[in-house]
């Protein structure tokens, strides 16, 4: 089994974009504005205090747009259009590459463009999350019905594994633990730490059996 990630070419994060079809290209524009505006209206006038109407009125679209892209307002801060890409490229990597490699490898072919052209709306957002109560009670919901489930399908494609087995479970939990630990101390750090290199270290210290001294 290889232990090393692969040296073969991977698919990008805007060359998946450029292959979506027009229509869901047009709707991930429009999802994108719907976020823009929210993130500025929230930073402008508080989380709190900015109504879904308001952001509506902002973006120029109607409440039922809005709902047919975020489920709640909250939606708007935490939800993105990463888990399917990060799960092509996961799907890509060779059948001998650990389940490890090929996640570490799938985060290192997408999470550098998505930080180099997203970084300040990706600092607000996490920034949100940890800030309201809203949001945090919302985030654990959402991750574990959004990127666990996807990451438990993934894991148990590769391993052969039933999702409910309790080793996929575990494995899954704890790469969203890593993950978490990697936003938290970016975070403490202003954000001047590279966060693509930062979540590679803590999962390769994830693969490595967590070694401490």
């Amino acid at each position: 089994m290889s232990t090393s990630l692969p040296e073969r070419s991977l698919e990008r994060f805007d060359e998946y974009l450029r292959r979506l079809p027009l229509r869901e290209r047009k709707k991930l524009r429009t999802r994108r504005a719907i976020q823009d505006h929210a993130l500025r209206l929230f930073t402008e006038r508080g989380y709190g205090a900015t109504t879904v109407d308001q952001i509506c009125a902002a973006a120029e679209i109607s409440p039922s747009t809005f709902f047919r892209y975020f489920p709640t307002k909250e939606d708007v801060v935490l939800d993105d259009e990463y888990d399917p890409i990060l799960a092509e490229v996961f799907r890509a990597q060779p059948p001998d590459v650990s389940v490890m490699d090929a996640l570490r490898a799938a985060f290192r072919a997408v999470f550098p463009f998505v930080y180099e052209n997203e970084r300040e709306p990706m600092i607000d957002r996490v920034r949100l999350m940890m800030a309201e109560p809203a949001l945090r009670a919302r985030m654990f919901e959402s991750m574990r019905s959004g990127t666990l489930a996807v990451m438990v399908d993934l894991v148990s494609e590769r391993t052969g594994l039933d999702r409910a087995d309790m080793r996929v479970q575990a494995f899954c939990w704890a790469v969203l633990g890593v993950l978490h630990s990697a936003m938290y101390t970016w975070l403490d750090s202003d954000a001047d730490v590279d966060l693509p290199e930062l979540v590679d270290q803590n999962l390769k210290f994830l693969g490595d059996g967590l070694p401490l001294p």
